[in-house]
């Protein structure tokens, strides 16, 4: 006569993906997240546009949208717990629980990287799956290789509330421009003063008339990128949204570390005789 199952082996087991849907809408998913989403139980969304919303309920027929949790004066990081907690209460029900993400489920997301960890942490299964971010189109559509001169990625208020080096032999990239200088999480742009601090800082290791980029990848098949170059000087009165990135162009050029190329040469000798 043949056991019974017990009750922890027929209990479903829940698991967790947290996928990224890429920039540009229909162009930028992965074959394996878009294989995650069919075959979740309950599909999150927490997208830029309705449009990827109605997009991507074609794929799925519970589509949950993230987006009506965010408030005015609410601050950001309560409504990304909130995700958390809905995310994790399919999960511990034992549903296959599929999150799909503007860009990439790791570049400024909390609530994706934090869902992971406490679901491995409670013993689930939780998946991280890339997306295209802007990162990945900025590099393409300016024509920048990172690998050339190097590239130091920096939240604009990170470089407000704490000392941080900038290198301006690389590429400068800077994140959430728009709100730069907001302590409390809740609004979704600061204003020209608060550039012009930024501009303050910026202004020890570039000259004012430095060229900036402001950039905006494509979210939709029928848009282009958005370039704009002005002087650094001007940045505090651009028109700049939560989309908009700032790259700063190398302002002075590479200098030879000579010490370390005699280093290098003479072990490049003792190989050669070896």
């Amino acid at each position: 006569m043949s056991t019974p199952p017990s009750a922890s082996n027929s209990t479903p087991r829940g698991n967790l993906a947290c996928v990224g849907l890429g920039m540009t809408l229909g162009s930028h998913l992965t074959p394996l997240a878009r294989s995650h989403i069919e075959q979740a139980d309950v599909v999150f969304a927490a997208l830029a546009h309705g449009a990827a919303e109605m997009w991507l309920q074609r794929m799925h027929p519970d589509v949950r949208s993230l987006q009506p949790y965010y408030r005015e004066g609410k601050s950001r990081l309560k409504t990304y717990r909130e995700w958390v907690d809905l995310m994790m209460t399919e999960v511990r029900a034992g549903k296959r629980v599929c999150a799909v993400f503007y860009g990439h489920p790791c570049i400024f997301a909390w609530s994706p990287r934090t869902a992971v960890e406490m679901a491995r942490a409670e013993g689930f299964e939780a998946h991280l799956e890339p997306g295209i971010s802007a990162e990945d189109c900025l590099y393409a559509d300016l024509g920048i290789d990172p690998g050339r001169f190097g590239c130091q990625h920096l939240e604009a208020s990170q470089l407000l509330f704490y000392e941080r080096r900038i290198d301006p032999t690389g590429y400068l990239v800077l994140w959430q421009v728009a709100l730069v200088g907001d302590w409390s999480l809740t609004r979704f742009e600061t204003g020209p003063a608060y550039r012009q601090v930024l501009v303050d800082v910026l202004s020890a290791d570039y000259p004012l008339d430095h060229e900036v980029i402001v950039y905006r990848a494509p979210t939709l098949p029928i848009e282009k990128p958005r370039v704009r170059r002005l002087a650094l000087r001007d940045l505090p009165a651009a028109t700049l949204t939560g989309e908009d990135t700032v790259v700063l162009p190398p302002a002075t050029p590479l200098q030879p570390n000579l010490a370390v190329r005699k280093r290098l040469e003479a072990l490049d000798k003792e190989q050669a005789f070896a």
